[in-house]
């Protein structure tokens, strides 16, 4: 059975200080280990005279890749932790960069975790995140009788449709969530005697963004 899962959608920065030392946590969508790679060494120059750049990443639906690092920090007091914040919030598809400039004072192995955990924290605070639910695109056909029924249905349901089509007949391609759509093809055989046409397009994995439907 196919599983929803989340998703980082937009990146941000967050940053805190502890006793001095600058916390700078930032955030990118990565849906490949190339992409991770590539943004830590984007951060690594931007950040160049900084004494640690740690990071941790997730990536895959069932976040299958996993990797995380502390950059020359004490074994366990950054990269894991950080990976730790991203697995409680069962996040995937997202790398985090936590760059420390340090400040004078060393905060021990409790401090630096405590540190690196609230910087992911407050950077999180301003990503953006979506649910990414599995569905299929399904092609709908009937006559002209019939298009009032189905469409009164969809709306009931809440089923989305992407597409209309109008000719002799009538097709509409619709989105319909993995979990509706055994009841979606009985209501629809039942309302319509059979007479409508209900055909599988794709398996698709689907998300909602400011009314805008996104499709991975």
């Amino acid at each position: 059975m196919r599983k929803a899962y989340r998703i980082l959608y937009k990146g941000a920065t967050g940053e805190i200080t502890e006793k001095k030392s600058r916390f700078i946590a930032n955030f990118k969508p990565a849906a490949s280990e190339e992409e991770a790679l590539a943004f830590i060494e984007e951060m690594r120059k931007k950040y160049w005279d900084a004494r640690h750049n740690c990071y941790a990443w997730i990536i895959g639906k069932k976040g299958e890749e996993k990797r995380c690092s502390d950059d020359g920090e004490p074994s366990q007091t950054a990269g894991k932790p950080m990976l730790d914040i991203l697995e409680g919030e069962e996040l995937v598809n997202v790398c985090v960069v936590v760059t420390r400039y340090f400040g004078g004072t060393l905060l021990g192995t409790g401090g630096l975790v405590r540190a690196y955990s609230g910087a992911v924290r407050e950077g999180l605070k301003a990503c953006t995140t979506l649910m990414v639910q599995p569905a299929k695109k399904v092609l709908l056909s009937t006559d002209y009788n019939g298009i009032g029924k189905l469409q009164y249905l969809l709306g009931q349901m809440e089923i989305l449709t992407l597409d209309s089509q109008y000719t002799d007949q009538v097709a509409l391609t619709i989105l319909v969530p993995d979990e509706k759509e055994e009841k979606l093809e009985n209501e629809i055989r039942e309302a319509t005697s059979g007479k409508a046409g209900y055909m599988e397009l794709e398996e698709v994995f689907y998300s909602l963004f400011d009314k805008e439907v996104l499709i991975f």
